[in-house]
C-alpha cells in the first residue's frame, strides 16, 4: 500500500503536496524535523517534486528566495514546528519587501498541546505578522473534513502568492501522531470525492490570470506629459522577471530619455539600445552635472535604487513630476517626493505607453553623456591592470568583464551591491544581477545565491563581505551539493568595510570595538571543512587567472581577496575626487 494511502495524516501530506505539484510548484527545500514527518515523505515520494534537504531552516528559506528571484515561481519551505519555524521569518521579511513569492508550510502540535508547555511547541498562529500575503491554520486531519478542503486551501495560497503583489504565503499544518505512514484505520472511501481530481492531473481550482494595467484616462494624461517634456528621466530599480526588463527596454528605446539603471535592474548591458547612463551615482558627485541633468520628470520602474546619492539629490531638485510605477500597493518613497503613483503590471503599463508616446532622441545630449562616462572609464581602468594589487574596485571590473552571458550574478547587500553599481559601468554581459535588496540585511546571501543558482540552472557568482559570509557559513553545505556550481568572491578586510563610510568612523574611541567588528578570521579551513576549492590571489592578473579558471569548470570555488579597510575606504575617497575634477573641468 503507498504511504498516502496508510493514514489520514499522510493521505492530507499527499493532497498538500500533489496539489502544489499540480500548480507548477515543483521545488521544495526541506529541513529535518519530526513532526513534519507526513509533509516530507509526501514530498520525498513525488516524482514531480524536487527536493533539497537543508540542514537550518534559515538557510532553506532563503535558498527558496533565491530560486523564487531568477525563476519567478514560489518555492516551498518545509519545517518541524517551533523555531525551526521562526528561523524563515528574515526571508519572509525579505520576500514581502521585494515581492518575492514563497510558501510556508510549517508543522505543528495538535489544539491539545497548544499553550501546555509541551515540548518544541510555541504559538505559530500568525507567527510572521504582516510579512504575508496569506495565511491559513490547517487544522488536524480528521475525515470529518473533506479533502476538497484541503485542495482549495493550496490553490488560494498558491494564488495569494502569485496574484499581483506576490509574496509569501503560510500554511501551518497540525498533525497529531502518528506521523510516520504506519498502518492506522483509514477507509478508502473517504478519497472517493476526488477520484476525478486525482484523474485529472490538474489542481482542483483553476485561477485564471488577470492583467493590471493603467486606465485610458491615465494613460492619456500621462502620454501628454512625456509628449511635452524636453527634460527627463528614466529611472529603473531592481526588476524580478525578464519580461519586465524586456518591457521597460522597449519603452527606454522609444523613450530616449537618460536610463539611470540600478545594478540589479538587469538592463545595464542594453547600452547598444537605449542610453543607459552607467555611473549615474559618480556624475551626481559633480554639480556641472547635475545642473545639465536636471529633470522636469522623472519615470521610476521598479524598486528603490542602491545608490543612496541619488536620493539625496533628488531631494534638492526643483519639484519634478516623480511618476512611480510598481505592481505592488507598498509605498517606496522615503523622501516623500513620488507625485504620481501607477500600480499594474509593468509589461503591460510599458506596451500601453510605448504606442502613445512619441520617439525623441536628442544626438547632442547623447554623447555629451557618452564621452562623461568615458572619462569616468579612463579614470577607474587604471587601477585594474594586471600588475596592481586587487582592490574592491578592481575585482568589481574584472568580475564584470569576464562573467559569461548566460550566467548568473548574486551580490551581497553591503558593499558588493554598492560597489558594482558605483563602479561595472555597462560592461557586464548578463541580465541575471540579483540582490537581497528588499530591507538590505546581512542574512542568507550565500543560500539566495544557491537558489538563484538552482532556478537559473546555470553557474553563478556570489560576490560576499566577510561578515555576510561568517553569518551565513551554514550553507557552504548548500554550496557544496549544489547541482550548479558557485563561484564565491570573498571580500575579506577584517570587519564592516561599510561602516568605514559613516560619519561614527571619526568616533574612533568606539568605533572598533562597537562597529568595525574587527577579526582575523581567513577562510582556506572553511573550504576545507565543506570541501571547495580554494584561491587567495593578490594581484588583478592573478584574480583574472583564478576567476576564469573557477567559471569555466564544473566545481565550487571560494577566492578569497584580502584587502585593508582604510586603505578601501581612501581608494574611493582618491577616485571620487578625480571624477569629480574631470567632471567640472
Amino acid at each position: 500500500m503507498e504511504s498516502r494511502l496508510k493514514n489520514i495524516n499522510s493521505f492530507w501530506g499527499y493532497l498538500l503536496i500533489d496539489e502544489l505539484v499540480r500548480n507548477n510548484i515543483t521545488y521544495f527545500c526541506i529541513s529535518p524535523g519530526s513532526r513534519s514527518t507526513p509533509l516530507t515523505i509526501a514530498a520525498a515520494e513525488n516524482k514531480y517534486a524536487e527536493k533539497i534537504v537543508c540542514i537550518d531552516e534559515r538557510g532553506a528559506a532563503f535558498l527558496a528566495l533565491g530560486y523564487a528571484r531568477a525563476t519567478g515561481m514560489p518555492a516551498v519551505v518545509i519545517s518541524t514546528s517551533g523555531t525551526a519555524a521562526a528561523n524563515y521569518y528574515p526571508a519572509v521579511i525579505e520576500a514581502k519587501n521585494s515581492h518575492i513569492p514563497l510558501i510556508l508550510l510549517t508543522a505543528d502540535r495538535p489544539p491539545e498541546l497548544r499553550d501546555t508547555g509541551a515540548n518544541q511547541t510555541i504559538d505559530q498562529v500568525k507567527l510572521y505578522g504582516d510579512f504575508l500575503n496569506w495565511q491559513f491554520d490547517l487544522p488536524c486531519p480528521d475525515i470529518q473534513i473533506l479533502p476538497e478542503m484541503i485542495l482549495t486551501t493550496v490553490d488560494q495560497a498558491v494564488y495569494r502568492a502569485m496574484n499581483t503583489p506576490v509574496g509569501p504565503v503560510h500554511l501551518n499544518c497540525m498533525f497529531r501522531e502518528p506521523l510516520e505512514p504506519s498502518e492506522h484505520e483509514f477507509s478508502n472511501k473517504y478519497t472517493e470525492s476526488i477520484s476525478n481530481w486525482e484523474k485529472s492531473g490538474k489542481p482542483f481550482t483553476e485561477y485564471k490570470s488577470s492583467i493590471r494595467t493603467i486606465a485610458d484616462v491615465d494613460r492619456h494624461s500621462l502620454a501628454e506629459l512625456i509628449n511635452k517634456t524636453k527634460n527627463g528621466w528614466l529611472v529603473v530599480g531592481q526588476l524580478n522577471r525578464d519580461a519586465e526588463r524586456k518591457a521597460v527596454t522597449e519603452l527606454a528605446a522609444k523613450l530616449h530619455w537618460p536610463v539611470f539603471a540600478d545594478i540589479a535592474s538587469g538592463i545595464r548591458n542594453k547600452a547598444d539600445l537605449i542610453p543607459i547612463v552607467p555611473y549615474f551615482d559618480q556624475l551626481l558627485l559633480s554639480d556641472k552635472t547635475k545642473n545639465d541633468l536636471n529633470p522636469k520628470v522623472i519615470l521610476h520602474f521598479g524598486r528603490p535604487l542602491t545608490s543612496k546619492r541619488y536620493l539625496k539629490i533628488i531631494e534638492k531638485l526643483s519639484s519634478p513630476q516623480y511618476i512611480q510605477f510598481d505592481a505592488g500597493d507598498a509605498r517606496f518613497d522615503p523622501a516623500h517626493l513620488v507625485t504620481q503613483r501607477l500600480c499594474g503590471d509593468i509589461e503591460p503599463i510599458c506596451q500601453t505607453l510605448i504606442s502613445q508616446i512619441e520617439s525623441k532622441s536628442d544626438q547632442d545630449f547623447e554623447q555629451y553623456l557618452n564621452n562623461i562616462n568615458n572619462r569616468i572609464d579612463n579614470i577607474i581602468d587604471p587601477y585594474c591592470s594586471p600588475d596592481k594589487a586587487v582592490t574592491e574596485i578592481s575585482l568589481t571590473r574584472l568580475i564584470a568583464q569576464n562573467l559569461y552571458e548566460t550566467q548568473g550574478l548574486f551580490l551581497a547587500g553591503s558593499m558588493p551591491v554598492r560597489d558594482f553599481d558605483m563602479y561595472a559601468g555597462s560592461i557586464l554581459k548578463t541580465s541575471h544581477i540579483s540582490s537581497n535588496r528588499g530591507v538590505s540585511g546581512i542574512d542568507g546571501t550565500l543560500a539566495s545565491a544557491v537558489g538563484y543558482a538552482n532556478g537559473l540552472k546555470q553557474r553563478v557568482t556570489v560576490v560576499i563581505g566577510d561578515l555576510a559570509m561568517i553569518h551565513d557559513l551554514n550553507s557552504l553545505s548548500l554550496v557544496n551539493n549544489s547541482e550548479y556550481p558557485i563561484t564565491i568572491v570573498l571580500v575579506n578586510n577584517g570587519g564592516g568595510g561599510i561602516f568605514s563610510f559613516l560619519p561614527v568612523s571619526r568616533f574612533e574611541h568606539v568605533f572598533d570595538q562597537y562597529f568595525a567588528t574587527i577579526h582575523k578570521y581567513h577562510f582556506d579551513h572553511v573550504s576545507q571543512m565543506f570541501d571547495i576549492i580554494y584561491e587567495n590571489p593578490s594581484t588583478n592578473q592573478e584574480l583574472i587567472k583564478s576567476y576564469k579558471k573557477s567559471i569555466s569548470s564544473d566545481q565550487s570555488t571560494i577566492i578569497e581577496i584580502n584587502t585593508v579597510r582604510e586603505e578601501n575606504f581612501n581608494l574611493h575617497q582618491e577616485i571620487q575626487k578625480k571624477i569629480i575634477t574631470a567632471l567640472e573641468k
